[in-house]
């Protein structure tokens, strides 16, 4: 199985970006919520993002795995996910942004959940 790999990697990310919160929280005494920081909030989002996006991606990954997509395009959109999420936080949570990074980021992430939904639509219906 392929999604597995990408799904402990992502999940990786997910507590480093969780463990940038909790410092963000402590360094600015912010006991819950954002407190109204600027820093903590970045965190915040950079975070949030990550959950907003990945799990779609990570479930579309699957069912396209569990539908036979070849082992090699399922390593594609795999690590396209994993780097458009990693891309995407790097520009996002620096200071100040990395547009680039954050923009090639969405457009890796985009375009992964779009075709594989695309090819999970494709493969149920032929």
């Amino acid at each position: 199985m392929v999604t597995p790999l990408y799904a402990g990697l992502i999940a990786l990310l997910f507590l480093s970006l969780s463990y940038r919160v909790v410092q963000a929280r402590r360094s600015q005494k912010v006991s819950v919520g954002d407190g109204g920081d600027k820093l903590v909030l970045k965190a915040m989002r950079t975070q949030a993002n990550c959950a907003e996006y990945a799990p779609i991606g990570l479930l579309l990954l699957l069912m396209a795995e569990l539908q036979g997509m070849p082992i090699w395009l399922l390593h594609v959109f795999g690590a396209m996910l994993l780097a458009g999420r990693g891309l995407h936080a790097h520009g996002f949570g620096s200071t100040p942004q990395k547009v680039p990074a954050r923009i090639w980021g969405m457009y890796l992430t985009l375009a992964m959940i779009g075709v594989t939904a695309l090819a999970n639509i494709g493969r149920a219906l032929f």
